[in-house]
């Protein structure tokens, strides 16, 4: 009720009637605005957290569950130009003789009868590794070579390629004749390279290693073990040779059972004489 102008007079009725009234169903949508609203909340903080973790440690730790190297092995290769090569067994088959002697033969075929003949090189040999990081931060700490195999030098076949190529410049070097087998450098081949130094790797980084390896007294099969630090843990990585087999080395022998030549124009090997091969390591 309105009294003089400007002034509001009671009528002493109840205001609280005129308020609606607040029943169960509004107390409920009350309850359930505050939830949502502390979900959402919630929700969020934890997808800043996870957001925050997956991008330091997650891909490392599901590489892990998955059972992920941390190094993966990009590349492997190992230099047969222009240099002499013996297979440990003589070639005897029609088959292998026909791919070793026939013009034309498919480089594959002849790849595959090389290395059913474990063919080696002698006395020195330069092979080419790849080496991929496969976690947000690694450290290689060493890579040695480990001997499967020692026997006393192959000389199954010589094989003449009729020139020696020139080795090309490795970083790295390691002698199977000596114990322990290490790679050093050419000026300081009894100082382990990795004792002072280490490879550091982020994910999906390449580092690409020269490495050349020695052996002159005997025949040795091997690959190579890296040792890679990862945050938490240490694990070794072996390194194949090309197609999964080890890499072959063999020091030359006083005798070889068979020898051949190129036949001058890319179409195969003839016989040469065995008293041409060689049998020593100054020849080779």
């Amino acid at each position: 009720m309105t009294g003089k102008k400007g002034a509001t007079v009671d009528d002493g009725r109840d205001k609280s009637a005129d308020q609606p009234a607040v029943g169960p169903g509004g107390w409920k949508a009350a309850r359930a605005w505050t939830a949502g609203v502390a979900s959402a909340t919630l929700i969020a903080a934890i997808g800043v957290v996870f957001t925050a973790w997956y991008t330091t440690s997650g891909p490392d730790t599901i590489d892990r569950i998955r059972g992920g190297p941390p190094l993966t092995v990009g590349h492997v290769a190992v230099d047969y130009d222009e240099r002499p090569l013996v297979l440990r067994e003589p070639v005897t088959t029609p088959a292998d003789r026909a791919i070793l002697l026939g013009r034309g033969a498919d480089p594959a075929d002849v790849a595959a009868m090389l290395a059913r003949h474990h063919v080696a090189t002698i006395g020195d040999m330069t092979t080419t590794v790849v080496l991929v990081g496969n976690r947000s931060s690694l450290r290689i700490i060493d890579i040695k070579p480990r001997v499967l195999t020692r026997a006393p030098p192959a000389q199954g076949a010589y094989l003449n390629p009729g020139s020696a190529g020139q080795p090309g410049t490795v970083e790295l070097i390691a002698d199977l004749d000596r114990r322990p087998v290490r790679f050093g450098t050419k000026k300081e081949l009894r100082t382990p390279y990795f004792r002072t130094k280490q490879i550091d790797l982020k994910r999906d980084e390449r580092v690409t290693l020269s490495l050349s390896i020695v052996g002159k007294t005997a025949y040795y099969e091997f690959d190579l073990v890296a040792t890679v630090l990862t945050a938490d843990r240490s694990e070794e990585i072996v390194i194949h040779g090309p197609g999964g087999v080890p890499f072959r080395l063999t020091g030359p022998a006083s005798s070889y059972r068979t020898a051949y030549r190129t036949a001058g124009d890319g179409g195969g090997w003839v016989p040469m004489p065995t008293d041409q091969t060689c049998t020593t390591s100054d020849k080779c």
